[in-house]
């Protein structure tokens, strides 16, 4: 390897008087909240019996099955389209995110401040290490409070050679994650959040660029709420939204999602799938949760229903933190496989005992569980059935499709494809408004291609699931600078 260990030693953890803890323990400990068994047997069996009864009522009636399998997506749409109005309605509500002030934040003595822990996963990233060192060298907290942990794959040579070419601040060090599988960024945060000396801890990807003032106020945050708030959820997006067409739609869904969806999630109470970076934890409960799930390729998303169910809840605090778009398809495709691959994960593992789920979330948020997670991919995979179906039927309109939409499923359909795309449509034009990305608005207008291209990525994912269901497809950084 181009870098010993010894090249970084004065960097490298692990801190030989501390215990260390098993990057899998969540696994081990509680299998039954890990995606380490994609489908268990239950469900298994479960499945098996649906297929053979559904199959069986599709060779006696077909056009009976058909028509019910419409009814119900149609009525699915309809309520997802009013589900997603009542959220961009509830994100202006007070309650909607945590307001601290940048004076709140910059008043708070450096005596006051504790220790704050600061992780941030690597791979084949040696193009970030000077700008990552920089960026959270810069934020507005003291020096010797920062605990920051850059968590580096053992065998990844590239990045290690580029770290020990950087001089790190004090309070920075370089944590090597052991080879070994998975190979998942959960797995090195765990393996960090084992060495973290922080009271709380963030998670930073290599190209973010946090607002100076957020660890001040995350902070500030956390000591006006609760006790039971545990996680504190910043608002992402990117600071190259104007890349390219792809960047303006990526743009865009970020912002509605983290600046209306999210906020609207927090304003009815309801649980939050965190984003994968700007989660602010008080360390102490999320090592009680035994950290992320080394096998869940959504690992951000996992830990946000594991909070609630553990009788814990996250928040939204007002802070902004900017990421790279990915400007590329191939690398945006990837992304957004591995994200709806860990939904998939994610909706199984914590479907394995529905009734034990519904008595730990409650009924409203386990209708949130519903819609958030199990609704999205649903509506990614049937929506080019739709797609077609509706093709089929203004070039062709044939009496068999016509018997598929009787009079109430039609009205139904009709309202969901004017109404609801407009209301989707609509979202992330405003949220485009809000953030004062005044020039993306009109990008907005095109959003139905962008759709497609995510229900390609659904279908993808759904196949990747049962074929290879731990694999991490890497989003590519770094490409901004290359003008893609």
């Amino acid at each position: 390897m181009g870098v010993d260990r010894k090249d970084v030693a004065a960097n490298v953890s692990p801190d030989p008087t501390t215990t260390p803890v098993d990057p899998l323990a969540l696994s081990k400990i509680r299998p039954d909240l890990s995606a380490q068994t994609p489908v268990v047997r239950s469900q298994k069996i479960g499945l098996l019996v649906a297929l053979l009864v559904l199959a069986a009522v599709v060779v006696w009636k077909p056009w009976a099955v058909a028509r019910t399998f419409v009814l119900l997506s149609t009525v699915f749409y309809l309520v997802f389209t009013v589900y997603k109005f009542l959220l961009v309605r509830f994100s202006i509500a007070d309650r909607s995110e945590i307001h601290i002030t940048d004076e709140e934040a910059a008043v708070m003595r450096e005596a006051d401040l504790p220790v704050y822990s600061i992780l941030v996963p690597m791979y084949h990233e040696a193009e970030s290490i000077r700008h990552v060192v920089e960026s959270l060298r810069k934020m507005d907290y003291p020096a010797d409070k920062k605990d920051v942990q850059l968590l580096l794959e053992e065998d990844d040579e590239a990045t290690r050679n580029a770290a020990a070419q950087v001089t790190l601040p004090p309070g920075f060090r370089i944590t090597l994650v052991p080879k070994s599988f998975p190979r998942t960024k959960p797995k090195a945060c765990n393996v960090g959040l084992a060495e973290a000396k922080g009271q709380y801890l963030v998670i930073y990807d290599a190209e973010d660029r946090p607002e100076p003032d957020q660890l001040r106020k995350a902070v500030a945050a956390f000591r006006r709420v609760g006790s039971d708030v545990m996680c504190l959820q910043c608002r992402l997006n990117f600071y190259n939204p104007n890349q390219n067409l792809l960047t303006r739609w990526f743009a865009a869904e970020h912002s509605a999602w983290f600046d209306l969806s999210l906020p609207g999630l927090c304003a009815l109470g309801a649980v939050i799938p965190l984003g994968g970076t700007s989660n602010h934890f008080i360390l102490s409960k999320l090592k009680e949760l035994m950290g992320w799930d080394a096998y869940n390729v959504t690992e951000d998303c996992d830990l946000g229903i594991r909070i609630y169910r553990q009788g814990y809840t996250s928040r939204m605090l007002n802070t902004t933190t900017w990421e790279e778009a990915c400007c590329h398809l191939g690398f945006w495709i990837r992304q957004r496989t591995r994200w709806l691959k860990g939904y998939i994960q994610t909706y199984l593992v914590h479907m394995r005992e529905p009734l034990r789920l519904r008595r730990e979330l409650g009924w409203a948020n386990f209708l949130h569980f519903q819609v958030l997670i199990g609704g999205i991919v649903f509506t990614f995979l049937v929506n080019p059935l739709y797609w077609a179906l509706a093709l089929l039927w203004f070039f062709f309109r044939t009496e068999a499709l016509t018997s598929l939409f009787p009079w109430g499923v039609f009205a139904m359909g009709a309202i969901c494809l004017f109404a609801g795309n407009f209301v989707f449509v609509y979202v992330g034009a405003i949220a485009c408004f809000r953030r004062g990305y005044y020039d993306l608005v009109k990008y907005a207008l095109l959003a139905p291609v962008y759709w497609m291209m995510m229900s390609y990525s659904g279908w993808r994912a759904f196949f990747q699931f049962h074929v290879n269901p731990f694999h991490w497809e890497k989003t590519k950084h770094g490409l901004f600078e290359h003008k893609c």
